[in-house]
Order: structure tokens, then sequence, then C-alpha cells
């Protein structure tokens, strides 16, 4: 019962996306409906600046951080951590409150990952900035460190619930990128840029 309770906060949590309603409030737009058509904070940095973006990005990581926090709570073991987390981002990907169209769950993802563990964050937090200045695709960073977060998780020994449980959290991630993984192939993904916006 302690899990379908923290799975429900979760996702209701991850409901809240903050690039609609930065959208709104800056430029009286639905972020949906412009650029790539995704909630997150790539497609509003690329729409509305770098100050929206950072707004949205930072929003959508502490989405996932206090997701995690009450299921550690509540639950009082890093399975809870992922339980509400992974909800929370299910939520950010499919919100009930926007006709199940939002984001792709990264930011929400990496603070969830903060509060299990913050030597894990860091680690893919610097691989996946690395891999943005080297090929400046955010996707592919994405795609790139929601593959090794599962390695890790064996690396360091974690045990096999949460092994299966970040697995899941990462699959999400994967799977939300379906499109980019197809443009990468082809070879006609965007690109970010870093020119001041």
């Amino acid at each position: 019962m302690l899990y379908l309770l923290v799975a429900v906060i979760g996702y209701a949590l991850g409901n809240f996306t903050a690039s609609y309603f930065v959208g709104k409030g800056m430029k009286n737009i639905d972020i949906r409906d412009h650029g790539s058509g995704n909630a997150g904070a790539t497609n509003t940095y690329r729409v509305l600046g770098l100050r929206a973006g950072a707004i949205v990005f930072i929003s959508d990581v502490l989405k996932g951080i206090l997701a995690a926090l009450i299921g550690l709570w509540i639950i009082g073991s890093p399975v809870g951590i992922l339980v509400a987390g992974g909800f929370a981002v299910v939520g950010h990907n499919w919100p009930v409150v926007l006709d199940f169209k939002g984001g792709k769950g990264v930011a929400s993802s990496f603070g969830v990952i903060l509060v299990l563990s913050i030597e894990l964050a860091v680690i893919l937090l610097a691989f996946g900035l690395l891999l943005v200045l080297l090929t400046r695709y955010v996707s592919l960073a994405s795609i790139s460190c929601a593959t090794l977060f599962p390695i890790l998780l064996i690396v360091f020994s974690y045990p096999v619930e949460i092994i299966i449980l970040g697995s899941l959290l990462a699959l999400m991630a994967i799977l939300r990128h379906r499109a980019n993984i197809s443009r990468l192939i082809i070879g006609n993904e965007n690109k970010i840029s870093f020119r001041r916006k």
C-alpha cells in the first residue's frame, strides 16, 4: 500500500510541467507547439533562450529530487527513491493534465539519481556534459547517460532490485528518445547552439 502511495504522489508531482508554465508566462505560448514539440528544458532553451531553459531544467531536477525524497521518507529505503522518482518521471513524460504530452524525463531522472547517489550523479553529469561539448548533441548525451546508469549500478554493486528499477528508469529515457535515435543514425539530428540568446 505504501508503494502505491508513493507512486501516486510521484506521478502527481511529475504532472507539474515547468516548461508549459514558463512558455505561458514568458511568451504566452504552449512550448509543445514550438521547436521539437517536447516539453523539456532543451526545447525550451531553443525556443525561449538560456534563462527559460535553465529555469525549466532546475525545476525538473527539483521535481525528481522532491519525489525521490518523499519516497525515501515513506518507504525508508532506496527502493522508495526509485519508485516515487520513477513515477514522477512517468508523470513528467505523460502528464494527465496536459493530455499525456510531456517531456522526456532526463532532468527529472537526474534529480532522482542525485538522491540515490551523488557520486553516480556526478559521474553521469560529467560524462553527459563532455558528450554535449564534444558533439553538441544533447540527445546523444541523454541516451548515453541512460545506458551508462544501469552499468554503474552493477559496477558499484547495488542490490538487484535497485538495478532492475534503475534499468527501467533508463529504458524509459531511451524509449522517449526513439525519434532522436533515428535522426542520429541518418545524420539529421539537431545540434545545440551555444550562442547567447
